[in-house]
């Protein structure tokens, strides 16, 4: 078994089934498997916002410098269960480390991005990929999951809530405030809402919260990560800076894990 054994179709909403090198549903919806080992289920051309190739190379760069472990380490800690999915998954990090914590866990990678799927489907041997949309219907089955992972990516708390089983989990992690101030005001990066708690406790009406932490961090980075962390993110089609210095990076972060309303 893996992630892609729980997949529906994104057609009928049927259950998809692995032939060989295929999904396929009942109603004759057939989806390929790549030779990197995602599929394709997005079933339009992704968005001109997907990550690209090379921002996924920068983003892996700077995963592997070290400098997010420990929201990796607190975000496996909250995660439960055997089915765990992350959704706008990326390099697929952090679901890696949350199948690294649970031995007994399979994973499902999601991201709108082809290249980020295709990155992700390696992130671990128990983990698959699938091109999707988060805005739009998962292509998962209604209460399939046990934890819906999401860091620093979009939510939609209506599917989180369809696919998730009762009791299931969901673990978001996200930038506060404070999250990469130095480097937001010297190189005019995209900003953070002070109200961000506040939002995301408005936007999931009847999930109660079982644990909230916060990740507070300040470490000198060479010009190197400073360039990656830049390159990685949005800001790469607002543009990257001519020259990039060693820099300050401010971490600052709250990983919060919820359960379903539908858990009674």
């Amino acid at each position: 078994m893996s992630g892609l054994d729980w997949t529906a179709c994104p057609v009928c909403n049927l259950p998809l089934s692995r032939r060989d090198h295929v999904l396929r549903c009942a109603d004759g919806h057939s989806f390929d498997i790549a030779r990197q080992g995602y599929v394709n289920l997005l079933g339009r051309t992704p968005p001109a916002n997907a990550d690209t190739a090379e921002m996924l190379d920068a983003r892996a760069r700077f995963l592997a410098a070290g400098h997010y472990d420990p929201i990796a380490d607190a975000v496996a800690a909250a995660a439960r269960g055997t089915r765990i999915a992350e959704v706008g998954a990326g390099t697929g990090f952090y679901l890696a480390r949350v199948l690294d914590a649970h031995p007994d866990a399979e994973g499902l990678a999601t991201d709108v991005s082809v290249a980020a799927a295709k990155r992700a489907a390696r992130s671990h041997p128990r983990a698959a990929a699938v091109v999707a949309d988060t805005w739009a219907r998962l292509p998962l089955p209604d209460d399939s999951l046990h934890t819906v992972v999401c860091v620093f990516a979009p939510r939609n708390p209506a599917e989180f809530e369809r696919v998730l089983r009762p009791g299931g989990r969901l673990v978001v992690a996200q930038p506060l405030p404070g999250h990469l101030a130095g480097l937001r005001e010297r190189y005019g990066l995209l900003g953070v809402g002070e109200d961000k708690s506040e939002r995301l406790a408005a936007s999931l009406p009847g999930w109660d919260v079982t644990s909230r932490g916060r990740l507070t961090d300040r470490v000198e980075i060479p010009a190197a990560v400073v360039a990656d962390l830049i390159a990685m993110g949005p800001n790469a089609f607002h543009g990257l800076p001519d020259h990039v210095e060693d820099a300050f990076l401010d971490v600052d972060v709250e990983v919060i894990a919820l359960v379903s309303p539908t858990a009674a």
